[in-house]
């Protein structure tokens, strides 16, 4: 094995626990410091709540959940790429390095209006019945 191989092992978790320890500590580091993955981590309770509210079914749950999955992995991966690109540009204003953090900021705003219509499909139905029966 050369040394860059060594380098490379001497950093890499064979134990599981390690692993998930450290996953755990990005997702603390995230929610302390990402006030959009907290927005999200909200309106995700929330959903929760009305749907456990309104009774909405197995389906409907499995639409919501990956939806609220969807916008919540998104948004963790945007995070991951601004901090990626501030790491190697730091404060230079670099039009690729915008231009990555545009695109990833993009995916959330998709995910975010998908989950918004997944959430309507599953909620008027139930609040029409609500109020207009």
């Amino acid at each position: 094995m050369d040394l860059k191989n060594k380098r490379a092992a001497k950093w890499k978790h064979h134990h599981f626990w390690v692993s998930f320890c450290h996953a755990c500590q990005g997702l603390n580091t995230a929610w302390k410091e990402e006030r959009n993955l907290r927005f999200h981590s909200m309106m995700t309770i929330l959903v929760i709540l009305i749907g456990f509210g309104l009774k909405v079914t197995l389906g409907e749950w499995l639409w919501l959940g990956l939806s609220i999955t969807l916008v919540l992995v998104c948004e963790l991966i945007n995070t991951a790429i601004e901090n990626v690109v501030d790491l190697i540009v730091g404060a230079q204003n670099n039009s690729l390095a915008k231009k990555a953090k545009d695109i990833a900021s993009g995916a959330v705003l998709v995910a975010s209006i998908f989950s918004l219509i997944v959430g309507f499909m599953v909620f008027v139905p139930h609040l029409w019945q609500i109020f207009f029966n």
